[in-house]
């Protein structure tokens, strides 16, 4: 079962964390677009987009593992399948985070080019070559032996800066694939083995807003406890997986759906409210992964995808997605390619000319940028190159 409303979300949140990942290189734009520091009680536009995509891939997470248990699978092999997709992004999640402290005077080769070896690297491990029968398994052998050969060299030359100190690669935070990674992994096996009871699903979710506040000093007489991560990052993850356990249990006929979409839109009403209600007692900060915070953007995501539901699912409105339509069908080439174009741009000297890193101009030039990356990809994925874990 394709739910299209999964995919034109996933294909808006990939445009729009591109383009935010871009602007800050410029000057001159409202402060609301950006990131809001640590400390300060509030959130921009760009603090709601992470968030989005933990929800999408609960969103997805019941969907995929209904399909392999319709297909016979084993829960030994669907667990193996899921263990073997958290690797692949908390290494990736590793490589990326380290190149975000690099030192490359104390390294043999210059930071871009390890940037671009790590892009690469990544890549002939991890590409979709099912898609690509012409090449035989002794090639694709080589090939992924090759990218994993490349990354242990880059680990191995690796130097970067730690609290003034030169140190080799280490988890320093586990990134954005990393975050998505370990919420992926504790969310896949809750619903592998309790998905049926929907209940169930809704007590744990509620468990980790509970322990979501916990971890931010609500209990005085409780020690700080993380399952790996902020609680925040698998509370929105579980939202998602709710939001598609209640899909399928409701759409069924046109009157169940309206009681769906119903329920949504109050649910992402009710945890706006509930976050602006933290606020007596948390600041909302995205960087602190704070209560309120996560309530507010599991009310955004909420009210997001069932607005885009009657658009897309309801209204057949499928058509306006299409240049962006890869960033939703080859969502981890898009992130990844970035990591590609920025070194490239740095070793060849290109720099934007200053009216177009500043103010409006400077917005417009980072959207076009989003949807270049994204035509990028399309081009690619036409010749069935892509990413898949």
């Amino acid at each position: 079962m394709r739910i299209r409303t999964i995919d034109v979300l996933r294909a808006l949140t990939m445009f729009l964390m591109i383009f935010v990942n871009d602007i800050w290189s410029l000057t001159g734009i409202p402060k609301w677009l950006g990131h809001t520091a640590a400390t300060e009680d509030g959130m921009g536009f760009s603090d709601v987009i992470f968030p989005l995509f933990l929800f999408i891939v609960g969103l997805s997470i019941p969907l995929a593992i209904n399909v392999r248990i319709k297909k016979k699978d084993s829960k030994i092999s669907i667990l193996a399948h899921i263990f073997a997709r958290t690797i692949a992004l908390l290494i990736m999640g590793l490589y990326m985070v380290n190149y975000g402290a690099i030192y490359d005077q104390a390294m043999p080769i210059n930071k871009n080019i390890w940037q671009i070896l790590m892009a690469l690297g990544i890549f002939l491990v991890w590409m979709d070559y099912a898609r690509l029968p012409r090449l035989s398994k002794k090639i694709v052998g080589t090939l992924k032996s090759v990218g994993v050969l490349l990354l242990l060299y880059l680990a191995w030359i690796y130097q970067g800066v730690n609290s003034e100190q030169i140190s080799g690669m280490q988890v320093r935070w586990w990134g954005i694939l990393g975050l998505i990674g370990w919420a992926y992994l504790l969310n896949s096996i809750i619903y592998l083995y309790y998905g049926k009871n929907k209940w169930l699903l809704v007590l744990v979710f509620l468990g980790l807003l509970l322990l979501n506040i916990q971890e931010n000093g609500y209990f005085k007489d409780i020690p700080a406890f993380k399952l790996v991560i902020s609680a925040s990052n698998h509370a929105l993850i579980m939202a998602g997986v709710l939001c598609t356990v209640f899909y399928l249990k409701l759409s069924k006929t046109v009157r169940q759906e309206h009681w769906f979409l119903a329920i949504i839109f109050l649910l992402g009403a009710g945890f706006i409210g509930f976050g602006m209600f933290l606020r007596i007692e948390f600041i909302i900060s995205k960087i602190l992964a704070t209560p309120s915070w996560t309530s507010i953007c599991i009310g955004i995501s909420f009210i997001s995808y069932a607005t885009l539901y009657i658009l897309v699912d309801r209204w057949n409105k499928y058509n306006w997605i299409k240049p962006i339509k890869p960033a939703g069908t080859s969502t981890l080439t898009c992130y990844l390619m970035p990591f590609f174009i920025y070194p490239i741009m740095a070793l060849t000297g290109f720099q934007w000319p200053s009216i177009f890193t500043a103010g409006l101009l400077g917005i417009l030039k980072s959207l076009v940028f989003s949807f270049l990356v994204i035509f990028i990809v399309g081009l690619m994925e036409k010749q069935n190159i892509r990413l898949k874990i």
